[in-house]
Parts: structure tokens; C-alpha cells; sequence
């Protein structure tokens, strides 16, 4: 007998007895008894109520702490306790990079690490993320398909993390934000991916590609980067043909798009060419607010993504000259706009551009966007109601209705109170299946 054949048999196993413990697989019920239950952030808590979950789904929301009997679930229901906790729907970070991180070595790690290395990366940093209570995200640029080989195996059971809304690499113009940069000529050329397009033909194929690959939404650069390693600035570096030649070929084929801008040129170019979310938002203007309210579109603000390489730039050597420059400047950019963005009506869905922060830190965006203006739950309500709309999921999440995901989590006091409790999470369960309790990991057990 293999070694292989060995190790399924024995998690088959494992399995098995996982089985006898809390019933046959997807027909699991679980009563979840909330002290305090905030269903629908934006709407007031409800106290001492019940979460009926049935296959991985909210089945009911009841009125008070009930047994199997009375909740209608059979006999061999079990329950969680949460009597004394606050408990919401799981939270969506709209704007992640999960198969990677910065630090010292990244620039290098394009040169040195396979894809292979890339992806289990990706699943420790996925790890991180679903413990700190981010049941779903949307993964706006990984390298070659590792952030869905990374979706796919998660979306399967084989590996533990946040369901995943990909967009493959990012839609780019040479010399642009997603272009490779830093390299010599050879290595560039090399590494220089082929979603870098140029004019309104090539960057039609340029979608097209990310599709084909498995992209659930494209993202494209209409400004330059703080990353880019190059004095280039954060301006415009899109003429408005491209940018309307990527957002309508993505929507022509049903995807959503997001548009990484900082300067407002390159913000509002990419508002009257049909964009569905704008992030980081750096330099909005007038004009901006107004087409942001005027198209419907959301503003995603990533303070954290600021806050990160503002404090690079003045206590370490991560950031190169031309990074550090521009990291000074825009990080205190960001927090000017969105608090200018919140007192005008934008619509504002949670985002944190988490790889550039450190994963699974996610929730200190909250405290971000409260100290810059927002009401915390206003703040809830962008990293649930508002992102589960942003990503076309409202009748899957966001929410803890009858018929939704059951992706619950729980911390010990009240958010709206505090927001900083949401950097302490102490239950997480993902489609019915609890990965955090009482404040420690649950033993994952893969699916076979």
C-alpha cells in the first residue's frame, strides 16, 4: 500500500468519525442561541434569539433561547452557546490580495518563488483571514491562477479560508501600475504578464484572457500605484477608449469591475466609463462625488493599505525611494477623501487592500474608517449589507435571514459600542461549519 493510500484512508477515517460525532455530512442541524443578535447590520440588535442551521444555511431566526423541540429541528440538534456574546453575519473584505504579502523579500519573491510556493502561501494567508472573522473576500490581483487554484480548493472543502471572488491579474497598460517593473529588460519581459494591454482592441482581449482563466471580476489600473516601482506618480495613465473597452467587454460577459484609482483623473474616467467600484479613492474631487452618487457605484477605501505604507515609509526600508514618496503622500490623502466621501452620501463597501497590510489584521480597517468619520455601524454595515451587494451575493450573505449562508461570527461586546471588538473575534463558522470557538481554532478536517 502507498503512502498516499494510506494517508486518505486514515482521513477518510477521520472523516468518518467527524460524521458519527455531529451527524451525516450537509445534514447537520445547529441551534445557535445569541445573546445578542445583529441580523441585518443597519437595522437594531435583537436580544436572546435563535439561528436555526440546517446543510450549511440559516434555516430560521427565532425569538428567544430554544431547545430542538421547540425550534423544530430534530431531536439530535445541537447547540452553541452564545448567550453572552454579540453575534452578526461574517464579514466581506472587498479588496484583498491573499497570495501574498509585503515585506522585504517581495520584489525578489517575483523572481524566486514558483507558483506552487505562491499558493500555499495563499492558503496559511487564508487561514489568517477566516479566523480573524472574514467569511468571504474578493481577491483583486494574484499572480498566474494561484488565487483560483486557491478559490477552487477552498470552494471544494480540501483547504480552510474565506470564500474567494477572484479577478486573476490586473488589466494594466505598459509602464502602468500592473506592469513589471524594477527588473532588468530581460527579467521584465520575462515576467510581464499578458494582462498589460494597449489601446481599446488589445485591452478587449486582455478581459477576455482573466476570463477564460476563471476571473469572477475584473479589476483594472486607470492611475499609476504607491507599489509601482517607478516616479511615475499616481495620476491617470489610461486614455478613456481602454478603460471603456475593458469595463464594457466585463460587463458584456457578465463581471463586474473595479478600478484600482487614486488621482481623480483617472477616478472619474473610470466612473464615466461604467466602473462598479472605485478603490482607494485617493484624491476624489467634486466631480467624483457626483459620479460616484450619480452612477450607483461604490467607493472602496482601503485606509488600511495607507495607514500600512505610511508607517513603512518612515520606520523601514520595505518601500524603495519612489514607493516611500508616494506612500507619504497618499496615505493621508486617502483618510481627507473618504471622510469627505461618508459626509456626501457615497456608497462605501469594505475594503482593506490587505497583502500590502498583513493578513488576518483586517478588522483595523473598522477602526480607520470610524476615526475618520464613519459610525461603526455604518462602518458593519459597509463590511456586510453594502460589500454582499457590491459582489452580486446579497441573496447568499451579508445578512442572517432564512435561506442565506450560514457565515456567523461572534465577539463579546457590542461593535456599534466599540468597533475595535471586531480585531476580536471568538467564533467563526463558514457555511455551517465552525473553523473558530470560544476564541481558539477548530480542528478543519478536509473533505474526501
Amino acid at each position: 500500500m502507498s503512502m498516499h493510500t494510506l494517508w486518505r484512508r486514515r482521513l477518510a477515517g477521520a472523516v468518518a468519525s467527524v460524521a458519527l460525532l455531529t451527524g451525516a455530512a450537509g445534514a447537520e442541524t445547529v441551534l445557535i442561541h445569541a445573546g445578542t443578535l445583529l441580523a441585518v447590520p443597519g437595522q437594531k440588535p435583537l436580544s436572546q434569539q435563535t439561528l436555526v442551521v440546517t446543510d450549511g444555511k440559516v434555516s430560521a431566526v427565532k425569538a428567544g433561547f430554544l431547545d430542538a423541540a421547540s425550534a423544530g429541528a430534530p431531536a439530535n440538534a445541537r447547540t452553541i452557546d452564545l448567550k453572552n456574546a454579540f453575534v452578526l453575519p461574517g464579514l466581506i473584505d472587498c479588496h484583498v490580495h491573499i497570495t501574498g504579502e509585503l515585506g522585504p523579500r517581495s520584489q525578489l519573491a517575483e523572481v524566486e518563488d514558483d507558483p506552487e510556493e505562491t499558493v500555499l502561501d495563499g492558503v496559511v494567508y487564508a487561514n489568517r483571514t477566516l479566523m480573524a472573522g472574514f467569511t468571504t473576500v474578493r481577491d483583486l490581483g494574484s499572480p498566474a491562477r494561484t488565487g483560483f487554484a486557491l478559490r477552487d480548493a477552498i470552494n471544494k472543502g480540501e483547504v480552510e479560508g474565506p470564500t474567494i471572488l477572484a479577478a486573476g491579474m490586473m488589466i494594466s497598460i505598459t509602464a502602468g501600475h500592473g506592469d513589471v517593473n524594477g527588473f532588468s529588460e530581460e527579467v521584465t519581459h520575462a515576467l510581464r504578464p499578458e494582462s498589460i494591454c494597449n489601446g481599446a482592441d488589445d485591452c478587449r482581449r486582455a478581459v477576455r484572457e482573466q476570463i477564460r482563466k476563471g476571473a469572477d471580476v475584473i479589476k483594472l489600473a486607470t492611475t499609476g500605484g504607491v507599489l509601482s516601482n517607478i516616479a511615475a506618480g499616481t495620476g491617470q495613465q489610461m486614455f478613456e477608449d481602454e478603460a471603456k473597452a475593458i469595463i464594457d467587454t466585463a460587463h458584456m460577459m457578465g463581471k463586474k469591475v473595479a478600478s484600482h484609482a487614486h488621482a481623480a483623473g483617472g477616478i472619474n474616467l473610470a466612473l464615466r466609463s461604467g466602473v462598479d467600484s472605485v478603490e482607494h479613492g485617493s484624491y476624489l474631487d467634486q466631480d467624483s462625488i457626483k459620479l460616484l452618487k450619480e452612477k450607483g457605484a461604490y467607493l472602496v477605501p482601503t485606509l488600511l493599505a495607507g495607514y500600512t505604507v505610511v508607517n513603512m515609509a518612515k520606520n523601514s526600508t520595505t518601500l524603495t525611494p519612489a514607493q516611500a514618496a508616494k506612500a507619504l503622500d497618499v496615505g493621508e490623502r486617502m483618510k481627507a477623501s473618504f471622510g469627505n466621501a461618508i459626509k456626501n452620501g457615497v456608497k462605501v463597501a469594505f475594503g482593506t487592500d490587505s497583502g500590502v497590510s498583513a493578513h488576518g489584521t483586517n478588522a483595523y480597517e473598522f477602526k480607520l474608517m470610524v476615526d475618520a468619520g464613519m459610525p461603526a455601524a455604518e462602518a458593519i454595515k459597509a463590511a456586510t449589507v453594502n460589500a454582499a451587494d457590491l459582489l452580486d451575493r446579497s441573496s447568499r450573505i451579508g445578512t442572517l435571514e432564512a435561506g442565506k449562508d450560514a457565515d456567523i461570527i461572534a465577539v463579546a461586546k457590542s461593535p456599534i459600542e466599540d468597533v475595535t471588538e471586531l480585531s476580536r473575534v471568538q467564533f467563526v463558522m463558514r457555511r455551517g461549519t465552525v473553523h473558530k470557538q470560544d476564541g481558539a481554532a477548530v480542528t478543519f478536517v478536509p473533505k474526501m
